[in-house]
């Protein structure tokens, strides 16, 4: 599994936590936030998966 893939998972893990407590404090910068990470750890994840598919595993 490519680098790529496990920081975007930590990426879009980070982002929902930010999300969710940006939601539940009414921090609309955190919720930002948050949503900026989660959007972030899926472009990731996707690069390491091409990489992964390019590798052939």
């Amino acid at each position: 599994m490519d680098k790529d893939r496990v920081e975007g998972a930590a990426d879009k893990a980070k982002g929902s936590v930010k999300d969710t407590a940006g939601k539940v404090t009414g921090d609309d910068k955190l919720q930002a936030e948050g949503k900026a990470d989660k959007a972030e750890g899926k472009a990731k994840s996707a690069v390491g998966g091409i990489k992964d598919a390019i590798r052939g595993k």
